[in-house]
This record gives C-alpha cells, sequence and structure tokens, in this order.
C-alpha cells in the first residue's frame, strides 16, 4: 500500500471492528497505551459515540476497501473546564507503519480540530521510548511540554508517558464563557 492510495474519511461506527482489531495489537504487544484489556467492537462504538458527541474529529484511513488506521481528537478530561483542548490518538495497522499514513492521519485530524471551539491538543504518548510518535507529533507543531516518570506498569516493566501539546488556533476563543 502507497500513501498515495490512501484516503482518509469521517469514521463511521461500521468501521469500530477493524478499529478494535488494529488497536487490540497494540494492547497486546505495546506499551503506547496503558490498557491492558484489547476493547471490542461496541467498546470503540462507545468511544465513537463519546468522541463525535462532543464534536471531536474521528477519522479513520482506507486503502482500497481496506481500514488501516485511525484517529481522534476526544476530550482531555471531563471537567467542564477543559472543554477547549482535545486529546490526539492515532494508531495504525502495524503492517502500514512507516509509510507516512500516520502524518497523512493526524494532519487531518489537526485540520479537523482547528478553527472551531478547540483551542489546544494534547498528546498522551505511552512509553517515553515510542521515538516514532514523538517525532510524528514534533512534525506537526506538536512540542514537549513534559515526562511523567514511571507511571505506568505494563509488560513487567514501569513506563513514562511524554505529555506533548499543540496550539490549535491563534485568535480563536477569546470568550471562554461559552
Amino acid at each position: 500500500m502507497e500513501q498515495g492510495t490512501t484516503r482518509v474519511r469521517p469514521a463511521q461506527e461500521t468501521d469500530m471492528p477493524a478499529l478494535a482489531r488494529i488497536y487490540a495489537h497494540y494492547v497486546l504487544h505495546s506499551t503506547c497505551t496503558f490498557e491492558l484489556e484489547p476493547p471490542s467492537a461496541a467498546d470503540m462504538a462507545a468511544r465513537f459515540r463519546t468522541v463525535t458527541g462532543r464534536s471531536g474529529p474521528f477519522l479513520v484511513a482506507q486503502c482500497g476497501e481496506a481500514i488501516v488506521g485511525y484517529a481522534y481528537a476526544g476530550p482531555y478530561r471531563d471537567r467542564p473546564a477543559y472543554r477547549h483542548t482535545v486529546e490526539s490518538s492515532v494508531y495504525l495497522d502495524p503492517a502500514c507503519v512507516g509509510r507516512g499514513i500516520g502524518r497523512q492521519l493526524m494532519g487531518e485530524l489537526v485540520r479537523a480540530a482547528t478553527g472551531g471551539e478547540f483551542l489546544q491538543m494534547v498528546a498522551v504518548i505511552g512509553d517515553s521510548a515510542n521515538h516514532a510518535s514523538i517525532r510524528l507529533h514534533e512534525s506537526l507543531g506538536f512540542r514537549r511540554v513534559g515526562v511523567l516518570v514511571d507511571v505506568g506498569f505494563k509488560h513487567g516493566k514501569w513506563v513514562d508517558t511524554v505529555l506533548m501539546q499543540r496550539r490549535l488556533c491563534r485568535t480563536c476563543l477569546t470568550d471562554t464563557a461559552s
């Protein structure tokens, strides 16, 4: 699969089994997520409804008929004061890593979240050794704002979390009373 054959589009609930399959790989085999049990397609559908119900973009990358990745901007925290901040998530089919699809997805995600009600996008990257994700976010204008050391324990080791942040809009939201 080449990047030119990949299109990014809004996700649909019917995509959730493919997303659950992609994400399960990372839950079971990596430290980029701190979940220990893969969520079901129904769980992913509930996440999809939460994100889109709060006007957050939820995108998939599709090559031919195959869903090869997804990205979304979900609520950063549940408390109302955080309503203008979203947290990004991006995952690719392991067979498609290194082909530019993650950058394509994240670029579209940033564009989709810009200019609306969101002021900041935060990336909470599992594992400070996840250099590919850190570089991807840096290439899209995220800056490293902190590291939480040894906050997760997975696969028999302590794992850091890298916090990155990107401002989505320079001039919007001067009145945050809404």
